[in-house]
């Protein structure tokens, strides 16, 4: 059999793994509990902005010229990306608890076909997640915050598009670590553990702890910190350190090499270690 004949194949295989296990993400509560739980994000947003738009309300003009502060969606960036790197770490952690894992080897055993099956879903799955929980947020503040004038918040939900595509990417690259560090680990709580690390206690103690200028170049390199790069947005100096902070610096093909890393080296580990291990 020539490699043209085997080329369809494979693709057609592939295209089989991938139908199967987005039939097995979908048919699981944990997925539906861990979206319901980012949906959530969009209410608390909706709660939230009020309490900082009455704070705008009885606000004196010279605080208000003084008023500094992030977008709501750039604030529960973070949380989302941890409530989806949860449902990265479930992807695969499910599987080896109820012992799932065997069956899936016996429907595609190339193991590196059903590793980068299950990545493909979930990379579907996190985008359209990220995009339409982080859009929903944007909206929901911008709902809530009207017509008026505070600082930080005058652009149009058009044209927050771009920064949102990049944050759903940030998302998708959060996810996808989540899932390599647990097919790694093989233990739900380690994974998470790691993922929340990643996203809210490294950037803390980047920003907080670090001497400069290695704070800030740690900073710009973790995901939270990639989509406004990715977007090409400038930094604000005014944004409180912390996990919320911006540190800017790379230009967008940097950030998006970054991204990709994240990736690459996760699932590149990932896929070693479910090729040599027993399920």
């Amino acid at each position: 059999m020539t490699g043209t004949d085997t080329a369809p194949s494979a693709m057609r295989e592939m295209g089989d793994a991938a139908g199967a296990e987005w039939v097995k993400l979908r048919s699981v509560r944990s997925t539906y509990y861990v979206l319901g739980v980012a949906l959530l994000i969009v209410a608390l947003t909706a709660l939230l902005s009020l309490q900082a738009v009455s704070a705008w309300d009885a606000a004196s003009p010279e605080l208000r010229a003084r008023w500094r502060g992030i977008t709501a969606e750039e604030y529960f960036l973070p949380f989302v990306q941890l409530v989806i790197g949860v449902l990265g770490v479930l992807t695969i952690t499910s599987e080896y608890a109820s012992g799932m894992v065997g069956a899936a080897l016996l429907a595609v055993p190339r193991r590196g076909r059903l590793l980068a099956a299950k990545a493909v879903v979930l990379a579907a799955v996190s985008f359209a997640a990220g995009v339409v929980v982080l859009s929903g947020v944007a909206a929901a503040a911008g709902w809530v915050r009207g017509d008026r004038p505070i600082p930080g918040f005058e652009a149009s939900f058009t044209q927050q598009v771009p920064l949102l595509v990049c944050m759903g990417l940030s998302v998708t690259v959060v996810a996808l670590v989540a899932f390599g560090l647990a097919t790694l680990t093989r233990s739900t709580a380690g994974a998470v553990v790691a993922v929340a690390g990643l996203t809210f206690v490294l950037p803390t103690l980047a920003l907080g702890f670090l001497p400069e200028p290695w704070n800030v170049r740690l900073a710009r390199i973790l995901p939270a910190n990639l989509p406004d790069q990715l977007a090409g947005v400038a930094p604000d100096p005014d944004i409180p350190q912390g996990p919320f902070a911006r540190s800017g610096g790379l230009p967008p093909l940097a950030a998006l090499a970054v991204a990709v890393a994240y990736v690459v080296v996760t699932l590149g580990a990932a896929a070693v270690a479910f090729s040599r291990r027993d399920p």
